[in-house]
């Protein structure tokens, strides 16, 4: 099941461009950093909270930690809109034959 924090993760446009520099490739949090004008604090926070939501992985490489995209963290957020995606072709199917035999009579 997805979680509120994986959500939550997601709802900041600064942890989305988080992921798209992740998605290119792994990266130490000095490296993400380079791409914000924001601390070092704060950029830390959004990839803490990015981590807590399942979105991304972080592996110990000697002093460094290696940022990665937890590719896993998004098929959970792929099925749960699935759900959703096939509760709304249901309820399209059932307005659209309303619908149509309401144009038959």
């Amino acid at each position: 099941m997805t979680s509120v924090a994986t959500f939550k993760a997601l709802g900041d446009p600064t942890r989305q461009k988080i992921l798209a520099l992740l998605a290119d490739d792994d990266m130490t949090i000095g490296q993400v950093v380079d791409h914000f004008d924001m601390t070092r604090a704060g950029v830390k926070k959004h990839m803490r909270l990015l981590e807590e939501g399942g979105l991304i992985s972080v592996t110990p490489d000697g002093r460094e930690r290696v940022n990665s995209l937890n590719r896993a963290g998004f098929k959970e957020i792929e099925k749960w809109l699935q759900y959703f995606d096939q509760f709304w072709d249901d309820k399209l199917d059932a307005l659209s034959d309303i619908i149509h035999k309401e144009h038959i009579k």
